[in-house]
């Protein structure tokens, strides 16, 4: 998902309202190349002047990311961020200083789910893994 128009096709597709809040959160959400909190995002429609509430901004969240266009991080500090994503089975690796953001296809998880499955008796139904390290532009710098 790289731009706010790819947001707004999911919507449609889903048969859901294209309202002009959800077109300006699709545009902020789109602007941004690595994870961001709500708060982030709320800070910047207090600088555009747009009326969106605080409580708009967080369904317009919730709703893309049931639609698989954003996921939600848990980041080591605690926080909770999202990151822009295609809508297909992935995981992420994060950059702990920039924030940067890889999507990583392919898990290599299904032999370890059969294990923990058969060592706790868990039917397992879905997974999610991200991964916290430094990126290369940061570790140039840091050099």
């Amino acid at each position: 998902m790289t731009n706010a128009t790819s947001f707004i096709e999911r919507l449609e597709g889903a048969g859901l309202r294209v309202t002009d809040q959800r077109r300006a959160v699709a545009a902020l959400i789109a602007g941004h190349p690595g994870h961001f909190t709500e708060a982030e995002l709320e800070r910047e429609v207090q600088r555009s002047g747009s009326r969106i509430g605080r409580a708009t901004l967080f369904r317009a969240l919730e709703l893309f990311a049931q639609l698989g266009v954003v996921e939600r991080l848990d980041l080591p500090s605690g926080e909770h961020a999202y990151v822009r994503c295609e809508p297909s089975h992935h995981h992420h690796v994060i950059c702990l200083r920039c924030g940067r953001t890889v999507e990583v296809e392919g898990c290599g998880m299904p032999e370890l789910i059969r294990e923990v499955a058969a060592r706790t008796g868990f039917q397992v139904e879905r997974h999610r893994l991200e991964l916290y390290g430094i990126c290369p532009t940061c570790r140039e710098e840091i050099a």
